[in-house]
């Protein structure tokens, strides 16, 4: 009798035993669905921004504004000061055109940021040693042939005056200047140059 009832418990503890073994491999199996899961999310998202950075490259590769020519500075009232930096750019990429809308200056200030009426999607700013102008004037003018629209496409030229009334600080011999053109998308163009000893009504600072 005592050996049959000895029996039976461990017959249910060999029941409880089994019970326990299955509920660990269920969590088992739980916990790696889990990390399975997390893995292949991190790879899909790692995917997407990886195709999103390519994506962006190749946009910003296909719309490259590029200067050709000289650049040209203007002393237009004879006064030792410049008063307009003029060059030509072109798009050096083979997609998209960019946009060269331009915003009047309304107030004559030589500022495009406080005009109420903006359109200008291209963005240029000027720095020299004592001051830095964002948003500063300027004005283009489409050059040889083109069809016509705001849009700097593939074999196009567009002609750039910058007006630097904005300056508090004049322009004069022996200054350096930068000139940044941002536009709306591709890659922003620095423009760095010297004015001569010697300050005429037109200077090539090639």
């Amino acid at each position: 009798m005592l050996a049959r009832i000895v029996q039976e418990l461990r017959g249910g503890e060999r029941g409880i035993s089994g019970l326990e073994s299955a509920i660990i491999l269920i969590a088992f199996v739980v916990v790696a669905s889990i990390f399975a899961y997390t893995v292949l999310s991190a790879g899909i998202f790692s995917a997407q921004k990886t195709q999103e950075a390519f994506m962006m490259g190749l946009q910003v590769a296909r719309s490259a504004v590029g200067i050709s020519g000289p650049v040209i500075a203007k002393d237009t009232d004879s006064d030792g000061q410049v008063e307009q930096i003029i060059f030509i750019l072109i798009n050096t990429g083979s997609g998209e055109g960019i946009d060269f809308r331009v915003t009047t200056d309304l107030d004559a200030d030589g500022l495009l940021s406080d005009e109420a009426n903006q359109v200008h999607r291209t963005i240029i700013s000027y720095t020299d040693k004592t001051q830095r102008i964002d948003d500063i004037t300027w004005t283009k003018t489409a050059l040889g042939k083109g069809d016509g629209d705001d849009l700097l496409e593939d074999r196009e030229r567009f002609q750039i005056t910058v007006d630097l009334t904005a300056l508090t600080t004049s322009l004069d011999a022996y200054d350096t200047f930068t000139l940044e053109v941002r536009p709306a998308s591709g890659t922003a163009l620095v423009i760095e140059r010297s004015i001569p000893a010697q300050v005429d009504p037109v200077m090539d600072l090639r």
